[in-house]
């Protein structure tokens, strides 16, 4: 079988090494282009001496003519830039997003959370939302592939089978997320430059952090008229990467622990990157870090019908580039674990 060619835009950032560290090891692919702006003419390897023994193309700037040569776009770049990229895609093209430019199905409600105008609106009817353990089956059918992201990953992944199952008061749910740095991507460095970035835990986007968009979006695709009330926050923590969510939920009359376990168990059987551990499980970032994996626990507290879930991803392979990955396997039908095992 023909290797698909590969180009990747973004590929020095955290999440674009990630990606070229799991295509390296796909059969299928062959990456046959490094985009960048900044680092044009530099070896790959220079950001991660990993890719040293690599044979990888230099990075070079983006032109629509390399569209030509290749099946698969992925974009890990500012928000916006992928925009422009999907205006110029042939018939034969698949962009694949690990950004926030198709997230958000209502220009509008793109706007408003990313404070610029979408600049491709046509092509968001184009790309489906994939959280690709509950749009397996859409995503062969569209040529845009929206990756969800970090944050929404691991609280979408155990809030949904709940909600779905009409289980939990909608009122009051309660996330509490850290993520390691890398998730501020390598700009990072240079806003802690005079603070304690290793030794230090932050606050941010209390209330209004743009991932509020698109958790409210695809939870009230199952709840339809029924209002939701999320309360996320977001903080930076001293580690360089991982997820941890701590979700508060507060269930209907007549659901204890083992039947939220039992609904987890159900949905995430076939699912070999979802883990469902046993009730009470104390988890953590070091159990998934480089997997695609997502680990579930769900734990009891001191009050009747009120739980917590706690959900552990890496945000840059579950939460990012692994994601994408897993969501190109699936399109064109190889194993969906090929190269994330």
């Amino acid at each position: 079988m023909p290797k698909l060619n590969v180009l990747i835009a973004g590929s020095t950032g955290y999440i674009g090494i990630e990606l070229i560290k799991i295509l390296c090891k796909h059969k299928n692919v062959f990456i046959k282009y490094l985009c960048g702006n900044k680092s044009v003419g530099k070896k790959i390897s220079s950001f991660d001496k990993k890719l040293k023994l690599k044979k990888l193309p230099k990075i070079v700037k983006f032109k629509k003519k390399f569209l030509l040569n290749v099946d698969v776009v992925f974009t890990a770049l500012p928000n916006g830039e992928a925009q422009d990229i999907s205006k110029n895609l042939l018939p034969h093209n698949v962009l694949i997003d690990i950004a926030a430019d198709f997230r958000l199905n209502n220009p509008k409600t793109y706007k408003k959370w990313y404070k610029q105008i979408h600049k491709a609106p046509d092509n968001i009817k184009k790309s489906l939302y994939s959280l690709p353990e509950f749009s397996s089956k859409q995503v062969r059918n569209f040529k845009i592939v929206s990756c969800p992201g970090c944050y929404p990953t691991s609280i979408l992944l155990p809030l949904i089978p709940l909600i779905k199952k009409n289980i939990l008061k909608l009122d009051n749910i309660i996330v509490d997320s850290k993520s390691g740095y890398s998730g501020a991507g390598r700009s990072v460095h240079k806003v802690y430059k005079d603070k304690n970035l290793y030794e230090s835990i932050k606050a941010y986007g209390i209330g209004f952090h743009r991932h509020n968009s698109e958790i409210e979006q695809e939870i009230k695709k199952i709840t339809k008229k029924n209002k939701v009330h999320i309360t996320f926050t977001p903080h930076l923590s001293p580690m360089f990467k991982g997820i941890l969510s701590t979700i508060y939920i507060e269930t209907k009359k007549g659901v204890n622990l083992n039947k939220i376990n039992s609904i987890y168990k159900k949905t995430f059987k076939r699912k070999q990157f979802v883990k469902i551990k046993k009730v009470n499980s104390l988890i953590s970032t070091n159990d998934v870090i480089n997997t695609n994996n997502c680990q579930i626990s769900v734990c009891k507290t001191k009050y009747k019908n009120k739980y917590i879930i706690l959900s552990a991803i890496d945000n840059l392979i579950k939460g990012g580039s692994g994601q994408a990955v897993q969501n190109m396997n699936i399109k064109f039908n190889f194993p969906e674990s090929r190269g994330l095992v």
